[in-house]
């Protein structure tokens, strides 16, 4: 990883401040090969970490912009090696000229996640912390932001390290007695090692159980809206939305397909979707509204409130008390109210012209989905995380059946050492290349 890589950490649009970084042994030659600091003193000079100001040159010396630059040594740095960056005036132009001027020096341009990845491979940070900078960029919500904080932090390292260090203090221990039987070393019983095991177990468990919220968290809560035509379904959406997304008439049936968005209501996010009324009119859009039903995590059935209930009403009503979670929603509550309803499931009326209501109904769902109770970063969001989890549990479970069913020592090991590899895999002990490459494929360029 010697050769110095540099990209554009900003996009390619139109800012007040664009930023060039640079990672690799002439990351600090380059720098000054280009920028000249006001003070006279080089950068190679300069103090890590410190903002300097300057000028900022092309290689036939032709002023390009007036910056500030910085750089990192070895191996205090995000990559472990020697940076720096170029924090400019955020034209596009002189980002893109800056970033060939670089290249004609003799760098390449970063892949994405590069920088990254650099930095898990000089043990900067494990892998678990490295895909949480991903979650962190990707966060959509307030809770999704402090839980990949937490687990660039290391929290989810923290939750399992402890069973890690417990099954290498049994594979250890085990081994120590069978290669130095001469050695005075503490006979190895399985028994002892039991209750350990159970609580281990009881650990990656509750961290497991953490999953399924949290990949609603990060990836938004799927939400059907559904009610027969004309009740105030796109409506709805759109007051949700805070513009018109969907067509909103008069005539019935005016929605013949399933419409989707993201949206941010209180402190969750939904994926929601607008259905076809469930009718007969237009029997594609029905069907792809059953299946959008069908997928959901939240059924938002809308009933016009300024009417009496109809068939169509309490069919829908039916299937939403058949659904995982369900909210009724009694639409137009700016006109007069005139439906009378019986149902467990939680009402909530509003008016898609006023707003009014809309505020409830939001906290009526963020209570529908509450958080687990754990501390920042303790919720597993990442499905390779899961898998790896899943599997070091099932060998956990099968070590503890073989110690209970009397097994010799060298097959509960077996089980045990399986667990340890799994959870190797979190931290990338025990990774493989090609799950690497993968990982940081998903990273934007510059980060």
């Amino acid at each position: 990883m010697s050769e110095t890589i540099a990209a554009v950490a900003t996009g390619a649009v139109l800012s007040a401040i664009g930023i060039v970084r640079l990672s690799g042994e002439d990351a600090i030659a380059y720098a000054d090969t280009l920028f000249r600091p006001q003070s006279g003193v080089p950068m190679r000079e300069s103090s890590p970490r410190t903002l300097v100001y300057g000028s900022l040159y092309t290689r036939a010396g032709e002023l390009l912009d007036i910056c500030l630059c910085t750089i990192s040594r070895a191996p205090h740095s995000y990559t472990g090696e020697d940076t720096a960056e170029f924090q400019c005036h955020g034209s596009p132009v002189v980002l893109r000229t800056l970033l060939d001027e670089l290249f004609a020096l003799g760098a390449r341009q970063a892949l994405p996640g590069e920088f990254t990845k650099r930095a898990f491979l000089n043990g900067r940070m494990d892998l678990s912390s490295a895909e949480a900078v991903a979650d962190l960029i990707d966060a959509e919500s307030a809770e999704s932001a402090k839980n990949a904080a937490g687990q660039l932090a290391g929290a989810l390292g923290t939750r399992t390290e402890g069973v890690y260090s417990l099954l290498t203090d049994i594979s250890a221990h085990y081994h120590a007695v069978l290669d130095y039987p001469d050695e005075d070393i503490e006979p190895f019983r399985l028994e002892s090692y039991e209750q350990s095991l159970e609580q281990a177990a009881a650990e990656l468990r509750a961290l497991l159980a953490t999953y399924e919220r949290g990949k609603l968290m990060n990836a938004g809560i799927p939400a059907v809206i559904v009610g027969r035509p004309n009740a105030g379904k796109s409506s709805l959406l759109n007051a949700l939305l805070g513009y018109d997304r969907a067509i909103v008439t008069h005539v019935p049936g005016t929605t013949r397909d399933t419409i989707e968005e993201k949206l941010r209501l209180g402190r969750i996010c939904l994926r929601l979707i607008d259905t076809a009324g469930l009718h007969e009119v237009e029997r594609l859009g029905v069907e792809r509204s059953r299946s959008a039903m069908e997928r959901a995590e939240l059924l938002i059935a809308v009933v016009d409130g300024s009417e009496a209930l109809t068939a169509e009403d309490k069919a829908i009503l039916a299937a939403a008390e058949g659904a995982k979670r369900a909210i009724v929603v009694l639409s137009k509550k700016d006109l007069s109210e005139s439906v009378k309803l019986q149902t467990t499931l939680p009402v909530v009326k509003v008016s898609s012209v006023t707003g009014e209501g809309v505020e409830a109904l939001g906290a009526a769902i963020e209570a529908m989905f509450p958080l687990p109770d754990v501390p920042a970063g303790g919720i597993l969001t990442n499905a390779r995380h899961a898998d790896a989890l899943s599997r070091a549990l099932d060998f956990l479970g099968s070590a503890l059946r073989a110690m209970r069913e009397g097994a010799t020592p060298d097959v509960v090991l077996t089980e045990s050492e399986g667990a340890m590899a799994a959870l190797g895999e979190l931290d990338g002990r025990t990774v493989r290349e090609d799950v690497t490459n993968r990982i940081f494929s998903r990273f934007c360029v510059g980060k």
